[in-house]
């Protein structure tokens, strides 16, 4: 049995593969130590004398001795994690293309001639979007705030291209003009409408770095990994912007462990 950890802000997850069957877990981030990894497999129920390698990546993860009871520490930079989660989730043959992993904040990485490179991350991710939340509506369950958002008509925070302006070039009238600008005067709305807003805006954001950098190195997809993409609200901000440059957005149903896929995959390509 090999075994990988992602040590996420949020959280951890874990893939194991048992003779090429590999199952995945995530569990709330704690301390990055042996003592925590050896809860994690206490609470998986893994026979560690089974266990014959060890792949980390994210958080302090380098900071590990290289060896846990004998069992080798296969410590993976996190570009490189992304990059090899992206390449084996969507099976990318292609030597070009770029992934953008969403998670507490958002990391773009590129690969280049099959070699990754960070292009560069933003600090808005999951995070900020579960922080504003919870200041402005008490609400910092991810699934909840998608829930509600979902619920929700932006439209009485945001305003749109079509209420400012008759057209500003190619940009249809539903597109956004101005975040969150109409609560200057406008108090009549409810909190599904403020999490409607807030999550398209972080979406907004994430898709609009995220065409910039497919641009820069001129690609027209790109592949997505991390859990914050797996929030439709989130999504549909995404997509949007990304459509405004004519890029495509690819979505896999297993993103969420985009991370730690890439870890295991790295792991057992090396060992």
């Amino acid at each position: 049995m090999k075994i990988a950890f992602d040590f996420g802000i949020t959280n951890t997850d874990i893939a194991c593969d048992h003779n090429g069957e590999i199952s995945y877990f995530s569990f709330p981030s704690e301390d990055v130590n042996f003592d925590f990894i050896e809860k994690l497999i206490k609470l998986l129920n893994l026979d560690i004398n089974i266990i014959r390698a060890i792949a980390v990546t994210g958080g302090k993860s380098s900071d590990l001795a290289d060896s846990y009871k004998d069992i080798p520490i296969i410590k993976i930079n996190e570009i490189m994690a992304i990059g090899y989660g992206a390449k084996e989730l969507y099976k990318i043959a292609d030597p070009n293309f770029i992934v953008v992993s969403c998670g507490t904040g958002t990391a773009c990485v590129a690969c280049i001639n099959n070699e990754f490179e960070h292009l560069g991350g933003i600090s808005v991710g999951g995070g900020t979007l579960q922080g504003l939340s919870n200041i402005l509506t008490g609400i910092s369950d991810s699934k909840k705030i998608d829930e509600l958002a979902l619920q929700g008509a932006r439209g009485n925070l945001d305003a749109f291209i079509g209420d400012v302006v008759n057209d500003i070039g190619s940009l249809n009238a539903d597109v956004t003009a101005s975040n969150f600008s109409k609560a200057r005067f406008n108090t009549n709305f409810k909190d599904v409408d403020v999490e409607s807003s807030l999550s398209n805006m972080i979406g907004e954001i994430i898709g609009t770095v995220s065409y910039l950098n497919a641009l820069l190195i001129g690609v027209r997809k790109i592949y997505f990994i991390g859990k914050v993409s797996l929030l439709e609200s989130v999504k549909d901000g995404i997509d949007k912007r990304l459509e405004l440059a004519n890029i495509q957005g690819k979505y896999d149903g297993m993103r969420g462990f985009g991370n730690v896929i890439g870890a295991i995959a790295y792991l057992n390509a090396n060992t």
